[in-house]
């Protein structure tokens, strides 16, 4: 069992996290690519970076759906324990992975 200040913490923390995820999908999301036509190299420029910001986009909104998960797991009273095989969570885990659903144990797998 998760001791209600640490849980009240890891819930500040994953908070703060999505707030600051939201606010850079939301500037990455809004950046333009191909203002007006240019030279080749800028164009191959402009491809590889939007490339990286999708990539980057998909990474922060995989995150983002993971922190969700958390904070609606805490909600529920069902936070710091593997939505696998049902055992808890290590603290240690938690402190280092706030997001995480599964025990050390079954990340493994």
């Amino acid at each position: 069992m998760i001791p209600q200040e640490k849980l009240a913490e890891l819930s500040k923390f994953l908070e703060q996290d999505k707030d600051r995820i939201e606010k850079e999908l939301g500037v990455l999301k809004n950046d333009e690519f191909g203002d007006a036509p240019g030279m080749d190299n800028e164009e191959a420029d402009e491809t590889e970076e939007m490339s990286n910001t999708l990539t980057t986009v998909q990474v922060l909104e995989r995150r983002l759906i993971d922190i969700k998960d958390a904070l609606a797991r805490i909600a529920a009273g069902t936070y710091g324990f593997c939505i696998r095989c049902h055992e808890a969570i290590s603290l240690e885990l938690l402190e280092a992975d706030p997001e995480s659903s599964l025990c050390k144990n079954c990340k493994a797998v």
